[in-house]
């Protein structure tokens, strides 16, 4: 029987945060035709970079692998059209990192490789973690981890959560899958939880996406080991515990996966790649993307291909009202800065967030008043200021034992500042150097940090 749970996690969060979502939430997905040329980086997932395994001169087909790497976390990468080769070298990113990439031009002809389409009732979990694997399947929600890994958990797991959450403000191409594309998202799931073993799954959503509840309402009513979990609004309700904690109540440990307390997490944008890849033998190389801001001419959804530059996803939307504020991969609360607008879509950009000057809010870094209000929001039950604070100061030892690791960088903290001070950015730099760190222990089989 379908089940409506109304909850969220206990702990921090902010109901105030606004979800400026009114300019997308409505509007049906729209395709946007390939560029003639794409630009196509092998490193699109959390782990090592793909090899290129084709080169200059080749002819491709859309949907043919252009890397592999043997890599245990890896995920293959596919050519979004059908055209030559004409460049294989690094090329900047829109973050303003570098990558090798594949560069091809468009023939314009759109010719596929045959796929090889399935039935999900006659494969085994261990073909469906092939299909996935095969088809470059990473979490689309940003984390961008091979789903072939997850789909195989380290433990027994009994529940999968399908994140249709989408508390990021400005960003709805979740929203509008779950509305267009139900049956996919219910699809993906199912066979998530036959790669698993999974005995249930539960979708959740916010109570705010009352048009998306419904379409799954629909899509999962005929089916009893399938549920709806209506969630109250509240930021940020899709990082990975704290939906745990809001539909089933575990917490997940310090250091610990969603494995641990038995249950695996998958993005809707996901889901949807899995399904298209098991049944339909379809590999990942186009996906949808929210162009949203008050500097956008005409907000969209929009389907795109992977390799196409952000300023054609820009003009197709219109283009931008003047110089925006802020130009953002993703949404605001935990998107880096765009720094080059001829950077490619990749497999794990949900949104382009073009800001104004009053939707945008800047680091001031005045003198910390001891407020609080950082540890209060905090969802993780850290100390911002002070883990703030000492990464700033590169004070490693301190960062640890303020257990850096268990931010989710979910940027709240320097939301609710008063005195506007960047503690994300200074956390998320005391990670790095952690890890920096950790590495270099790794390498010298040393251990200089407890």
């Amino acid at each position: 029987m379908n089940r409506l749970i109304q909850r969220t996690f206990p702990r921090g969060g902010n109901r105030e945060v606004p979800d400026h979502k009114e300019a997308t939430e409505g509007k049906p997905i729209r395709s946007l035709s390939a560029p003639s040329i794409v630009v196509i980086p092998m490193l699109q997932h959390i782990g090592a970079p793909c090899e290129p395994v084709v080169g200059v001169g080749d002819k491709v087909k859309m949907g043919q692998p252009l890397g592999k790497n043997q890599a245990f976390v890896c995920a293959p990468i596919h050519s979004s059209v059908s055209g030559e080769v004409i460049a294989v070298e690094d090329r900047p990113l829109a973050t303003g990192r570098r990558a090798l990439a594949v560069v091809i031009r468009n023939d314009g002809n759109d010719d596929m490789v045959k796929f090889e389409t399935g039935d999900l009732d006659k494969m085994s979990p261990d073909v469906i973690r092939q299909k996935v694997k095969a088809a470059g399947i990473v979490g689309m929600g940003g984390a961008g981890f091979p789903a072939h890994i997850k789909l195989n958990p380290p433990k027994p797991v009994d529940t999968i959560l399908i994140n249709g959450a989408e508390c990021e403000p400005y960003l709805t191409c979740d929203h509008r899958l779950m509305v267009e594309r139900a049956p996919q998202v219910v699809g993906g799931l199912l066979a998530i939880m036959k790669a698993t073993g999974a005995s249930r799954g539960i979708i959740g959503i916010e109570e705010n996406k009352p048009d998306a509840i419904m379409q799954m309402q629909d899509a999962t009513q005929d089916q009893d080991h399938l549920s709806v979990a209506v969630l109250k609004v509240k930021y940020p309700q899709g990082a990975e515990k704290q939906l745990i904690k809001a539909i089933l109540d575990k917490e997940v440990p310090s250091g610990c996966l969603p494995a641990d307390v038995g249950c695996v997490v998958s993005n809707v944008h996901t889901a949807i790649a899995i399904h298209e890849a098991v049944i339909h033998g379809k590999p990942c190389y186009e996906r949808v993307v929210t162009v949203s801001g008050g500097s956008v001419v005409d907000p969209r959804n929009v389907s795109v291909r992977i390799g196409t530059p952000i300023q054609t996803l820009l003009d197709f939307c219109g283009g931008l009202l003047g110089e925006p504020a802020a130009l953002i991969c993703g949404g605001p609360m935990t998107g880096p800065p765009i720094l080059d607008v001829y950077g490619p879509v990749v497999k794990t950009l949900s949104g382009i967030s073009a800001l104004n000057h009053e939707e945008a809010g800047f680091d001031v870094n005045r003198p910390c008043i001891r407020c609080a209000r950082c540890v209060k929001a905090c969802p993780a039950g850290l100390t911002p200021n002070l883990l703030g604070d000492y990464s700033n100061r590169g004070m490693i030892d301190q960062v640890i034992r303020l257990r850096a690791q268990d931010c989710i960088e979910c940027g709240l903290c320097s939301y609710v500042c008063p005195s506007k001070r960047a503690l994300v950015t200074w956390i998320k730099k005391g990670k790095a150097d952690l890890a920096a760190l950790r590495a270099k222990e790794r390498e010298l089989g040393v251990s200089a940090c407890k």
